[in-house]
């Protein structure tokens, strides 16, 4: 099963993540945000990092999500490459793994400088779930 969309968008970029749970589509998310930013299947997971968000519904818990993993990733130069989601009511709990920033061997592409509004959408479609938003690059 496909895990990731990319889609363009005017100037900016449109991800979509595909799971068979919303926890997972919001993980598959992040995974896309960040095979925009770097060469994705170059990042090992070696470091886990844990990120919590509050949001009053899902929609919102997705863009909250992702700007925190941005925010941890400007902090402490760091890209990710798997992700493990858990949501309870208004609470998402991730883990994040990843491995510090090596621009040679993770080849940077473009900085993603947050997760819009725009586009928000999470649901299930068929069998499957969707997460999806703009990224302003």
């Amino acid at each position: 099963m496909v895990q990731y969309e990319i889609f363009e968008h005017e100037a900016d970029i449109g991800i979509r993540g595909i799971g068979s749970t919303i926890e997972e589509a919001c993980g598959n998310a992040a995974l896309a945000m960040y095979s925009v930013m770097v060469r994705i299947d170059a990042v090992k997971a070696q470091e886990k990092r844990t990120v919590t968000v509050s949001a009053p519904d899902v929609e919102l818990l997705l863009v909250e999500w992702l700007n925190a993993l941005l925010s941890l990733s400007d902090i402490e130069r760091m890209v990710f490459s798997q992700f493990e989601v858990k949501i309870v009511g208004t609470t998402l709990a991730g883990i994040a793994w990843g491995e510090t920033l090596d621009r040679i061997r993770h080849q940077p592409v473009v900085e993603v400088k947050g997760a819009t509004y725009h586009m928000l959408r999470v649901d299930k479609v068929a069998d499957r779930y969707l997460a999806q938003c703009v990224v302003d690059v």
